[in-house]
């Protein structure tokens, strides 16, 4: 999925995170926001673009985004909990207490 090209943003206006593909497809990974905490509640990608790599890199880059803003997450996604549980280097992130 790398190879192809596409925008991240936040769509704040929406509360969800978009990645953009140049074809128009959105894939996005909703969340909330309370004080520092952002809460991820769901991922979803277009049909046609499943099953290539594309949510793993939205939530990755979603990660990214919430370790540069300060922002505490609380994966409330099943997904985004699944790829922090297979992938230790972004446990710093997770809300105190959270256990993977």
């Amino acid at each position: 999925m790398e190879r192809e090209n596409y925008s991240f943003t936040d769509n704040r206006s929406m509360n969800q995170f978009e990645m953009k593909m140049e074809d128009g497809e959105i894939a996005f990974l909703e969340y909330y926001i309370d004080g520092k905490k952002i809460f991820l509640n769901h991922t979803e990608v277009p049909v046609p673009l499943r099953g290539k790599g594309l949510a793993a890199i939205l939530v990755e880059k979603s990660l990214d985004y919430c370790r540069k803003n300060n922002l505490i997450v609380v994966p409330a996604c099943s997904y985004v909990a699944h790829f922090i549980d297979n992938n230790p280097e972004w446990h710093d992130v997770l809300s105190e207490g959270y256990q993977m």
